[in-house]
Order: C-alpha cells, then structure tokens, then sequence
C-alpha cells in the first residue's frame, strides 16, 4: 500500500477568516461593477446625439421650422436662431430633466 503523506488540516476559524475574506472581496468587485454600469447608463447620450443630428440634418433640408421645442424620452430639446456680433446661427440644445445634462450644438448659417 502506498505511503500518504501527513498534511496539517486547518483550524475552523482560519476556514471562516478566508471566507468571509472571499466574500468581501467578491462584494466589493460587485459593488465597483455595479456601479460603473449604472453610470455608463447614465451618461450614455448616443441616443440624444443621434436625435440632434436628425433636427440638424431636418433643419439643413428646410423642413424643421425654428424656432422649435419637443420632448424625447427624458429630454427637453429646443432649438433657436441666434444673432450675435452680425453673425446668424441656430442653437440645438437638449436638457434631461432627471440628469440636469446639457447637449448644446451650434450651426452657423453660412456652414454646409
């Protein structure tokens, strides 16, 4: 029969110590995941930009009438013509009420 070697068992409180140890660990790393997807979430505004663009591209072609004010899911959007200095441009700004984010895009009418 072959020989086996003696090992030395641990104690039940080191087994407890590096279990809760696992466990903290494993919460934090939850807690930090948990919390970069929420944010990531929360300011993701591809959505927002992507609707900007569309007004942008609807006001170029003469079928957006300024001035002009929607809502989009959480957002306010309004749009605007502005003089300033002599100089004519169109204001594109979106509010989220729940985040107080602000999107602001200007054109210059001389722009393509």
């Amino acid at each position: 029969m072959a020989l086996l070697k003696k090992t030395n068992a641990s104690t039940l409180m080191e087994t407890l110590v590096a279990s809760v140890l696992i466990v903290l660990v494993f919460m934090i790393t939850s807690m930090i995941l948990n919390n970069m997807f929420s944010n990531s979430i929360k300011n993701n505004t591809r959505n927002m930009d992507a609707h900007l663009n569309e007004l942008e591209y609807l006001y170029k072609r003469e079928k957006l009438t300024v001035p002009y004010q929607d809502d989009y899911k959480d957002w306010q959007i309004t749009v605007e013509a502005i003089t300033e200095n002599g100089t004519h441009s169109v204001r594109f700004e979106a509010l989220n009420s729940t985040t107080n984010k602000n999107i602001t895009k200007t054109i210059h009418e001389n722009d393509p």
